[in-house]
């Protein structure tokens, strides 16, 4: 079962409205360290909110927007995500919350529910000190436009990460460059140096819709499968 405080949310909201259309998980906390000070306790402080908070909301909601074949889910994740020497607990959590939100795509495809994440950039009471300009400029309800649209039922997509803030609207994505592919006896180290910098190059990439998306476009060199 869902915890009592996801199930509780969902439960008033359904109680007062008669169903539950959206969801927004906007938790968070940041605990500024990185190793060795960063212990245990810092990592699951920030897994039990941004992860646990999200999870726990989206699985109360799930069966109702299942059973009304209806439904639009915006999670809460961070360019912190990308990393900072002090926010490891941080950025391990953001990172989290988007396998979480992919996963749940995919299982929602056929029912109508699409889940998107937003990566706000936005002064907040977790921001600390700040200048009366960068208020002013990420103020947080330059951030309301994309998570409405998100949660509204003509929002396109699903399982997107979407940065906004300051004005600015942007898509952040997870790509595959197209890579290099060897031939001939197994591959050693030497192969992989040899041919860095074919692995690494951007020029040509996919943006995988899910798992086997992925995994398609990794075997494609092989050609169809031998028949049984």
């Amino acid at each position: 079962m869902p915890t009592p405080g996801g199930q509780a949310l969902v439960d008033g909201a359904t109680a007062r409205f008669g169903r539950i259309d959206a969801l927004v998980n906007n938790a968070g906390i940041v605990r500024w360290a990185g190793l060795p000070e960063a212990d245990a306790e810092n990592l699951e402080q920030h897994l039990a909110v941004h992860v646990g908070g999200s999870f726990n909301t989206a699985r109360a909601a799930w069966p109702h927007m299942v059973e009304q074949h209806y439904g639009r889910i915006v999670m809460t994740t961070s360019a912190g995500m990308f990393g900072l020497p002090n926010n490891l607990g941080y950025a391990t959590a953001k990172g989290a919350v988007v396998g979480l939100t992919r996963s749940l795509t995919t299982a929602g495809a056929e029912h109508d529910i699409k889940v998107n994440l937003v990566a706000p950039a936005a002064v907040t009471r977790m921001a600390g000190r700040t200048t009366e300009e960068m208020t002013a400029q990420m103020a947080p309800e330059l951030v309301a436009p994309m998570v409405a649209f998100l949660a509204h039922e003509d929002c396109p997509v699903s399982g997107e990460i979407y940065a906004a803030g300051a004005g600015r609207f942007a898509r952040i994505f997870v790509a595959q460059v197209d890579g290099y592919v060897h031939s001939g006896p197994a591959p050693t180290i030497e192969d992989v140096a040899a041919h860095w910098a074919a692995i690494n190059d951007e020029g040509v990439y996919t943006v995988p819709a899910d798992l086997m998306g992925w995994s398609a476009e990794l075997m494609r060199h092989l050609g169809p499968a031998a028949p049984a």
